[in-house]
């Protein structure tokens, strides 16, 4: 019987399907394959082969192409691999036969087989057939993997200055060279996806992938597909194979931003990876393993979520090991002209403008706005100005769209003057009214999936539609 350990010195080995009708084959291939690190499979049969791959991860196929009907037209062996070229099953085949045939060692290579061999073979030959075969399933595997990865570009040359942002720096400094997972609270625009990549650069991570998911960009059909991706074939759409975001970012940082926004019929698929470390790809049943730093970020109270049963409470405990709330720009009094002079510096550089600077009069503007977008309103008004500036300044008449708040002057855009829960309540009505209550047209108004409105209709059940 096999233990856990061996069980998993197999698993770590690549697997190689020997399929042939020929014990003797099987049992001297064999000998050469486990010595040389690699674990064989045995089936006599491409009926067999066709069940081992089905119930196993099988990362090479050694195919024998002739059996019992005859032994020179390799009828069968073409069959096995037209049906693999048409499953959802990617794995490398090395064709093999005792018959020197070019026509047949064509055929197999269009159908798919990446080398041909000859009965007998020379072990080092067949060794580095292996080799080389697998080297380059695992670059067609890494390229598809980058192709799929949405990785945002980070600056990291601002220092806080605030006192609130050093403690958490300073926090977050201290932890994040663990592998615990993390949650990031906060408002809107505070900036908590880019401190998830400042913690993943500080961890053991930092040579993987930072792989970021707006979980309320995912509609709940597709949860299971985004996440943990799918086989060809897995279902009407699945034309072929998908990785998913988890596999993507293994090896490296899972960010799931808006996590408060999963579905609830989705939310268990996602507590039993993270306490198992263990899922499967959609329409295959060989279970793969995690091995993935999480991150998750909400600005919604996911307590009262909670309590109204629209959140999970033991998934919100294996998120939040440990918690870290990200202070609004208005408590940061002392980063907003450093910062602003930082982003005025990042898009002169972008837009190959000269070197800009800030008066003191759009200074003061700048301090004594109430900033409801946070860092992310600041950006954007930061590239405006630089876009829009006639001279190396930008003065108070440039910063005319935002309106200060101090005892002189009271604002005159009351969303500013709202809570973020009253201000979305208000852009949601004035939304569905613009649209004559079309939801999919208020959505792209307000920058949002039809899911994500959807989602916050329910949340406020007191608006008319």
């Amino acid at each position: 019987m096999i233990n856990k350990k061996q069980e998993r010195n197999v698993l770590s080995k690549p697997c190689i399907l020997i399929v042939d009708d020929r014990h003797d084959i099987f049992l001297s291939t064999s000998f050469v394959l486990e010595d040389n690190g690699y674990s064989p499979l045995e089936a006599n049969s491409p009926e067999q082969a066709r069940d081992a791959i089905k119930h196993n991860h099988i990362d090479l196929i050694l195919l024998d192409m002739n059996y019992s009907r005859d032994i020179t037209s390799g009828e069968e062996g073409i069959e096995f691999l037209s049906w693999l070229s048409q499953s959802e099953y990617s794995i490398p085949v090395v064709a093999m036969t005792a018959w020197s045939n070019v026509e047949l060692a064509v055929k197999a290579m269009q159908l798919g087989a990446g080398d041909f061999i000859e009965k007998p073979w020379k072990n080092q030959r067949l060794l580095q057939i292996i080799k080389h075969q697998l080297t380059l399933s695992s670059l067609q595997q890494q390229n598809q993997k980058l192709q799929q990865r949405l990785e945002p570009e980070y600056q990291q040359g601002y220092a806080w200055r605030s006192p609130c942002m050093l403690q958490l720096m300073k926090q977050i400094n201290n932890i994040a060279a663990t592998d615990v997972n993390v949650l990031l609270t906060g408002e809107n625009g505070t900036g908590k996806s880019q401190l998830a990549e400042k913690i993943h650069t500080l961890s053991k991570y930092q040579s993987g992938p930072f792989i970021s998911v707006n979980m309320g960009a995912i509609s709940e059909t597709l949860f299971e597909s985004e996440m943990f991706g799918h086989k060809k074939g897995s279902f009407t759409d699945a034309k072929s194979n998908r990785i998913g975001r988890i596999e993507l970012a293994n090896h490296g940082t899972l960010f799931l931003d808006e996590i408060a926004n999963i579905p609830l019929s989705q939310q268990a698929k996602l507590l039993r990876v993270l306490e198992s470390g263990q899922y499967e790809v959609l329409g295959s049943s060989h279970t793969q393993q995690m091995n993935t730093r999480i991150i998750s970020a909400t600005n919604a109270d996911l307590k009262k979520l909670i309590h109204n049963e629209q959140f999970r409470e033991d998934l919100f405990y294996r998120l939040n090991t440990l918690e870290f709330r990200v202070p609004s720009l208005q408590e940061r009094t002392l980063d907003i002209v450093p910062l602003a002079e930082y982003f005025i510096q990042i898009f002169a550089h972008k837009y190959q403008r000269p070197t800009i600077t800030l008066t003191e009069q759009a200074q003061d503007i700048l301090c004594n706005y109430a900033w409801p977008g946070n860092i992310r309103e600041l950006s954007h008004l930061m590239e405006r100005a630089v876009l829009l500036s006639q001279s190396d300044q930008i003065c108070a008449e440039d910063l005319s769209m935002i309106t200060p708040v101090n005892d002189d002057h009271q604002p005159n855009d009351t969303i500013t003057m709202m809570t973020l829960e009253q201000a979305e309540r208000k852009l949601i009505k004035q939304a569905l009214a613009t649209s004559d209550n079309n939801i999919t047209q208020a959505a792209n108004l307000l920058g949002l999936t039809k899911s994500s409105l959807y989602r916050r209709l329910e949340k406020y059940d007191d608006i008319q539609r």
